[in-house]
């Protein structure tokens, strides 16, 4: 699994960091996303879809590889 994050799309509703805190976070200064590993392990994977779901701006782009 590749991840990427469309950081302008961003609206910093925190979902992300909610249901993957292992995965993503947010800066202190503006609550953006922070994208902690674009590769994470086997164990993240579930918890990396629902972010990218429940994204409500659609930044979350998931590769499967």
């Amino acid at each position: 699994m590749k991840i990427t994050v469309d950081e302008p799309r961003c609206v910093a509703a925190g979902q992300c960091v909610l249901i993957a805190p292992g995965v993503f976070d947010q800066r202190d200064e503006d609550g953006m996303v922070v994208l902690l590993t674009d590769t994470p392990d086997a164990d993240q994977h579930q918890a990396v879809r629902e972010s990218a779901l429940a994204c409500p701006a659609a930044a979350i782009q998931v590769v499967q590889s």
